[in-house]
């Protein structure tokens, strides 16, 4: 069974910076684009970001020309660059595939952003 775990999360001040990781136990990279989505207290999950199976990125308003995602399909991996952050970044972050389906999703990792 595929599991997708997040990690990265943490503490970190306006303006500062953070990578999340998003590693799967088995090869679902390599044929599916994949999504980072967030959710912040009292709000409903939404999605940061997407990467197509070999390019192609786009982002969410709010995010776009601070964050960047990537993947490497060969690490079974997908990340997430978030850069001059804002209180408003504070979130769990999980990733998925794009769009996303029920049982990938994980326990996701938590972004503080504050001084």
């Amino acid at each position: 069974q595929v599991q997708l775990v997040e990690s990265g999360g943490g503490l970190v001040q306006p303006g500062g910076s953070l990578r999340l990781s998003c590693a799967a136990s088995g090869s679902i990279f390599s044929i599916n684009n994949m999504g980072w989505y967030r959710q912040a207290p009292g709000k409903e999950r939404e999605l940061v970001a997407s990467i197509g199976i070999t390019s192609g990125a786009n982002y969410a308003d709010s995010v776009k020309g601070r964050f960047t995602i990537s993947r490497d399909n060969a690490k079974n991996t997908v990340y997430l660059q978030m850069n001059r952050m804002k209180p408003e970044d504070t979130a769990v972050y999980y990733c998925n595939t794009y769009p996303p389906l029920t049982r990938y999703w994980g326990k996701g990792t938590l972004v503080t952003v504050s001084s």
